[in-house]
């Protein structure tokens, strides 16, 4: 990726930072970020990536929209996917060698609260792109558009087997069923125009800069804060757990050497249920914190964390078990996580203890746990 010019759609976000973190620090990459800043657009997550710390101010004075570093080779552009005369500019005036798109609505429980919002990213946002792009191509064609998707579009597994890039889509959720059909839109450009695309399909992320909606960032907050720890149905649900940097090389390989019109699985091989997930969190804790909060509901002081497991009605809908294998990816291009579970649970956590910087403004002024997508 070193010298190239790579545009990032949603990289104020979770996954999206992450990838503009690798590329702008360790590529050499010049990166142009489109992002609406909707809730869970987090700028203050390209800090490492010689992000202005003033876009906040220029933005408030009604300036322009886009904020460059030309140290850090960074641009945040501040936009919405769904507007094409503005995505047919960004591709005209940065000339981009490739596209990662990541901008998409991504947590299922707001799905099941609000699904227009899913089809109107999710959907209209990438089809909007795929016009900027196949535009673009045609006077530059050397350029990539690298589409980043979930393994939810393959609906659920039973206690065996594995997702693999010939398993048939079935998704479950609005938010599953918007990535399935933006799936299907890059493969139709790329097969009705010749759009050259890559897609990926990855397992659950985790890691930094992860927003508290989530389950692991959630798990984490509230031992911090003694409140209940929330776990759908009885826990058992199953999730492939991949560490998030481990995913962006795999970003980065794909793109760099991955076939036109391919697909590529990413996983970790690291299946865990949901109560096993937040049991290993609170062991670590009482590790990390000898002096616990108080327990939110009884207002009597911790022993373990493990005390503040909630059961609590299953989410509508909520697939039984994720199983990615990645064998394609690893056997042809040879991708190898760095990371397993422990190792990169075990530095999430301490990420989160060592970043209120980050984490705080948003747990106080835009989420602060709240049950989301009862339905």
């Amino acid at each position: 990726m070193k010298n190239k010019r790579c545009i990032v759609t949603g990289g104020c976000g979770f996954i999206g930072s992450a990838l503009v973190r690798h590329l702008v620090k360790n590529e050499g990459a010049t990166v142009l970020v489109i992002d609406k800043l909707t809730y869970a657009g987090v700028p203050e997550s390209l800090k490492e990536a010689g992000l202005d710390p003033s876009w906040r101010e220029q933005l408030a004075k009604g300036g322009s929209v886009s904020f460059s570093n030309s140290s850090s080779n960074l641009q945040l552009q501040i936009a919405d996917i769904c507007d094409q005369e503005a995505m047919d500019a960004a591709f005209e005036q940065f000339k981009p060698d490739t596209i990662f798109h990541l901008a998409a609505e991504s947590h299922v429980d707001r799905s099941i609260d609000g699904p227009g919002e899913f089809v109107r990213t999710n959907v209209v946002g990438t089809a909007t792109l795929l016009q900027a792009a196949l535009k673009y191509w045609k006077k530059n064609p050397s350029f990539v558009f690298q589409h980043i998707s979930t393994d939810e579009v393959y609906g659920t597994l039973g206690e065996t087997g594995f997702f693999t890039e010939k398993t048939p889509y079935s998704p479950h959720s609005p938010y599953s069923a918007s990535k399935a059909s933006s799936d299907h839109m890059v493969r139709a450009w790329h097969d009705t125009y010749g759009l050259p695309i890559r897609i990926t399909n990855c397992s659950n992320n985790y890691g930094p800069y992860h927003f508290p909606e989530k389950l692991i960032p959630l798990i984490i907050l509230n031992c911090l804060d003694g409140k209940p720890l929330p776990v759908y149905g009885k826990g058992a649900n199953v999730r492939d757990w991949l560490y998030v940097e481990d995913h962006v090389k795999a970003l980065c390989l794909v793109n760099e050497k991955g076939k036109d019109g391919e697909t590529y699985n990413v996983g970790g091989h690291n299946e865990r249920t949901n109560l096993e997930v937040v049991q290993t969190i609170c062991s670590i804790l009482d590790e990390l914190i000898v002096k616990k909060p108080l327990n939110r509901l009884t207002a009597q002081p911790l022993n373990r964390f493990e005390e503040l497991i909630t059961y609590v009605t299953d989410r509508p809908g909520h697939d039984l078990r994720y199983a990615i294998d990645p064998s394609k990816l690893m056997n042809e291009l040879g991708w190898k996580p760095e990371e397993n579970f422990e190792t990169g649970i075990r530095k999430t956590v301490q990420w989160y203890l060592d970043n209120e910087w980050w984490w705080g403004p948003i747990h106080r002024n835009r989420y602060s746990g709240q049950r989301l997508g009862k339905a």
